[in-house]
């Protein structure tokens, strides 16, 4: 599944498109500065998938980011590798979209 870029993010929130954010951040980071969404800090979504508390379907859109792309890159790889079939990675994180 392809990653979405800053420009494609901001346009698909734009045209309010129903989007399942995960922001993978820690709480502090998270409550400094977001997008909405949902924290979820990457430290907890391993502990999520095994006791099958993870809130979403397998087919639903989810994007995944931080504050640079790299952790939200691994949670992706961990969603994906539990069944999720539609997650996306947002390039460049936080940092990105704030420079656009």
């Amino acid at each position: 599944m392809a990653d979405i870029s800053s420009l494609e993010f901001n346009e698909a929130l734009k045209a309010d498109k129903l989007l399942h954010i995960i922001d993978v951040r820690e709480p502090l980071e998270f409550h400094t500065f977001n997008i909405g969404g949902t924290n979820i800090p990457l430290g907890k979504i391993p502990v999520l998938l095994a006791d099958d508390d993870f809130d979403y379907h397998i087919n639903d859109e989810i994007i995944v980011l931080c504050q640079h792309g790299l952790r939200s890159k691994t949670a992706k790889v961990m969603l994906q590798n539990a069944g999720y079939l539609n997650v996306k990675n947002l390039l460049g994180g936080i940092v990105k979209l704030q420079k656009e």
